[in-house]
């Protein structure tokens, strides 16, 4: 046998063995083939070795977690480009901005901001923006970029730099009312023109950028837009990982091989209290769960500094001592200085000879990559050349870096809105800002004259890769949408006896859509795992499910004329048992006309209950972004999914959507409803393309469904109109009109209101005037605009809210009854000029009969009218007898359970 290598001699002597000689043995061979065959064929021995060891019966658990120490080795770092002197000046000219702004704020306000998860990532964003990410342009349709939330100010100072904001508008952060202000965080609502994604509500950016690349695959998969060689990036912290949305889906992004997907983690090791993973190794942790889930894991540990550390190390010791340190330490060595960081980290007798010879000022300025613009780089670079597998950076960086005593890796440090005047000395001093004494009180802004090297060279860059960036496109071409016409079939009802759900009326217009010549390609249909339970499984085999794959099996229904089809053009997208998927997926499609500069149009179906109360954190993300499309919320109502019970039945989700300004919320009745409010969202969203998108309650429940009574179309989009009009007729014994009412009502619910119209004329004389009402929130906002424009115009004649204005002229008393909680019929109640009676669902949902729900919830036809006798008996129009024999003649008890509390 060979001599054996001393530096294999050092690392068996410092393992606990119990036949070191036949371990020496094995890494001389190893490190022969390392020598000969490279690394990678050393790899494929191990893997094979393991591979034998299992298919003979030793099933040893595998350790997904490599080394504490960077993955790309010296030897393999591509080598950044460009001038590395400029870029570190421009990079802390960004980082004093960034700084500079927040304090400036806080100077004559409170409105805050955030110092130091910038200060932890400048270096990482520095080295995307200089060499990888591309804006749109003729040669590439330009990378996604999802910054996080909590480092907005970096990015304007950037923008700053490059003459995209003014000193005005920096001045103005987070003061945003007069106008010239930026947000706090990345809100394309607010800045429609600068940022593309919200990402501060944490967890949300990473899966949203799952779905985004996903999406772009689908829409390359079905010739719409080419999308090789775009990237999605996502920024996040890890802090922000312990959100479950954060890694929820990265199994999907591994199984899916999202080999344009990149996620960036900055392991600075701090949340916003204190650290992560005090007691353990973030990194560690965070690699494991990755590289599990498929995923091509680079960590950039240490900074080139250390390489000169490494190359002495011949034992291992020093890569056991970082094993050994636990995050918590970590954070403490970096508030503390080279000499405490000599003393308890080097603490061992060869770790000690590693840096006998370097100063306390060299052991202090040991760097983490993530602080090293060269290791990232070779990072960055083997990200976006991986094929095959997502891509996770795990960057070790500092909280506050640069803040000195004052912040740096403190756990005080992410709610930092002030410094020291000598905080910001030390900080100018090490990233060698020209700012004098006299001045640096101020906090002024850093910027580069025209005609600079600096400026010059930033310009250069982001030439090269197309534009600047963030940017927003915010309009695409425009597409016909189809006339009301189209929908013939649905609007001329179901004809007598048959009976069909508004779930089902809404598939044929679906079908109607699918056939559009215009629209057809470009209608997204996404399903959770229920497409049967909403009758759609017809359209498996008419426009197939989307998978990269196709389909790798016969399904087992493959001899049925519906069967299970999978497809690599396929249409729909099936989520499976995942709402915030589904939810992304819709955000991507429904964003598809900025990202991507294509207008799609994108329904996602799923039952209501587990819809905005699931995900109403995306949807408020949606709305920020601008998104266009519809959500239809399916088996809605708290008595129309009878069976199910308390966690399935929804008597809620209106008032969800209705806290979302740009939500335009229906509760449907009848299949012309349906087809009147789709056409004029496709004429808002896709024609006119106006950044709203639509929420439909959709029902299981079957009935007979009549023509449209007329010309109600306008109507019916305002939210209210006249279904059927009473008799006019006297009440001969006293010579006046006969006791009315007006009843309104939407969704299932209305055809008790019409039961209760027929109740109240046949066994008591009453006639009532039928209103559906689809919408009582858009009922409400244009009620709310109405009283807004009467108080700021006094003398202006008089604004008349649509409710108003159907109910002028008529008699009697107002009953609503749904299938919704009361506040959502009590949304109008300001806007009915007369009494106004509510009835809805309060209380939690359980399972029975329909018609046992609704009369335990006190919704139907009997309690409408014993509700509209009450408001007459009220108003004196009948004696209150009246109401006491309706009582008895319907079997209803005054004892009842209220159902509020039960």
């Amino acid at each position: 046998m060979s001599a054996v290598p001393e530096e294999v001699l050092k690392y068996v002597a410092a393992d606990q063995d119990d036949d070191r000689q036949e371990t020496t043995e094995w890494l001389e061979a190893l490190e022969g083939v390392i020598n000969a065959a490279g690394p990678g064929r050393a790899h494929y021995l191990i893997e094979k070795q393991i591979e034998f060891a299992r298919v003979h019966g030793e099933h040893l658990p595998f350790s997904a977690n490599t080394p504490y120490i960077n993955t790309i080795p010296v030897s393999q770092q591509a080598k950044i480009p460009g001038d590395q002197d400029l870029e570190h000046r421009i990079r802390s000219y960004t980082r004093w901005n960034a700084l500079a702004m927040v304090l400036r704020a806080g100077k004559d306000t409170n409105v805050g901001g955030h110092i130091a998860s910038f200060s932890s990532a400048a270096t990482l964003y520095d080295v995307g923006f200089n060499h990888f990410w591309h804006a749109p342009s003729p040669e590439h349709g330009g990378d996604l970029i999802f910054f996080q939330g909590h480092s907005s100010p970096g990015m304007y100072s950037r923008a700053f730099l490059l003459g995209r904001l003014t000193e005005q508008q920096l001045d103005s952060f987070r003061q945003e009312v007069g106008g010239q202000g930026i947000s706090s965080y990345p809100h394309p609502w607010l800045m429609p023109d600068f940022w593309q994604f919200p990402t501060v509500s944490m967890g949300l950016g990473p899966i949203m950028a799952i779905y985004q690349a996903r999406f772009m695959k689908y829409i390359q998969a079905r010739d719409i837009v080419k999308t090789d060689g775009r990237k999605v990036w996502a920024f996040l912290g890890d802090g922000e990982t312990d959100e479950p949305e954060s890694l929820g889906a990265i199994g999907m992004a591994g199984r899916e091989r999202l080999d344009n997907l990149v996620f960036v983690i900055n392991c600075n090791l701090q949340r916003l209290d204190g650290p992560v993973r005090g007691n353990g190794k973030i990194i560690q942790e965070l690699e494991s769960e990755f590289r599990g889930a498929g995923w091509n894991v680079i960590k950039v540990v240490w900074g080139s500094r250390w390489d000169a550390l490494f190359a002495r190390d011949k034992s291992g010791a020093l890569m056991r001592r970082m094993m050994e340190v636990v995050d918590g330490e970590y954070q403490t060595y970096k508030s503390e200085s080279g000499a405490f960081v000599r003393e308890h980290f080097f603490n061992s007798p060869e770790l000690k000879a590693l840096v006998a010879d370097w100063s306390d000022d060299d052991i202090w300025n040991l760097n983490r990559g993530g602080h090293d613009p060269h290791k990232l780089y070779a990072a960055f670079d083997a990200a976006t050349k991986t094929v095959g597998q997502p891509t996770v950076i795990l960057a070790k960086t500092i909280k506050g870096y640069g803040m000195g005593e004052s912040g740096q890796a403190m756990n005080i440090t992410h709610q930092q809105k002030k410094l020291p005047v000598e905080a910001l000395k030390r900080f100018r001093d090490q990233f060698r800002l020209p700012i004098s004494d006299d001045e640096i009180a101020d906090v002024p802004y850093l910027k580069f004259e025209e005609g600079s090297k600096e400026l010059a060279y930033m310009r250069e860059r982001r030439t090269a890769l197309g534009g600047y960036l963030p940017a927003r496109r915010q309009k695409a071409e425009p597409l016909p949408t189809p006339e009301l016409g189209a929908f013939d079939p649905v609007l001329k009802g179901t004809g007598p006896g048959r009976e069909i759900s508004t779930t089902m009326a809404f598939v044929r217009i679906l079908n109607i859509l699918l056939k559009d010549k215009a629209l057809g390609k470009r209608i997204v249909p996404i399903v959770p795992d229920e497409s049967r339970t909403f009758g759609m499984e017809g359209l498996f085999r008419q426009i197939g499910i989307w998978n990269q794959d196709g389909q790798k099996y016969v399904p087992e229904d493959s001899d049925q004329l519906m069967f299970y089809k999978e497809t690599k053009n396929g249409q729909i997208l099936q989520e499976g048992i995942n709402e915030a998927g589904g939810m992304s997926d819709w955000i991507a499609a429904a964003t598809a006309y900025s990202t991507h500069g294509e207008q799609m149009v994108p329904f996602y179906i799923f039952y209501s209950m587990f819809g905005f109360q699931r995900i109403g954190d995306l949807a408020w993300a949606a709305a920020d972004m601008r998104a266009r499309g519809f959500l239809l919320g399916a088996t809605a109502g708290r008595t129309t999914l009878n069976g199910e019970g308390l966690q399935h039945e929804d008597g809620h989700s209106h008032l969800f959507s209705a806290f979302i300004p740009n939500c335009v919320s229906y509760d449907p009745t009848f299949g012309y409803e349906v087809a009147v409010i789709i056409q004029d969202g496709l004429r808002r969203m896709v024609q006119n393309q106006e950044d709203v998108y639509y929420y439909l309650t959709l029902m299981n429940e079957n009935y007979e469904h009549p023509e449209m009574p007329g010309d109600v179309a306008a109507d019916i989009i305002k939210g209210m109109y006249a279904f059927r009009r009473g008799a006019d007729v006297a009440d001969a014994a006293k010579g006046k009109p006969a006791a009315r009412v007006q009843l309104l009502g939407s969704g299932t619910i209305f055809n008790e209101v019409i039961g209760a119209a027929a109740l109240l004329k046949d066994d008591w004389g009453v006639e009532a005037d039928l209103w559906s009402a689809p919408s009582f929130t858009e009922l409400a906002r244009d009620g709310q605009d109405a009283e807004r424009f009467n108080l700021l115009n006094p003398e202006a004649e008089r604004r008349v809210s649509h409710v108003e204005k159907l109910l002028a002229g008529t008699q009697g008393p107002v009953v609503a009854a749904t299938d919704y909680i009361r506040a959502f019929a009590e949304q109008i109640r300001a806007f009915v000029p007369r009494r106004y009676t509510v009835l809805g669902t309060d209380g939690f949902g359980r399972s029975d009969t329909r018609e046992k729900l609704r009369h335990f919830f006190e919704v139907d036809r009997y309690w409408v009218t014993i509700a509209a006798l009450k408001a007459l008996a009220d108003e004196g129009t009948i004696a209150r007898s009246v109401v006491g024999e309706a009582l008895k003649k319907y079997g209803l008890d005054p004892a009842k359970p209220n159902p509020m509390t039960v």
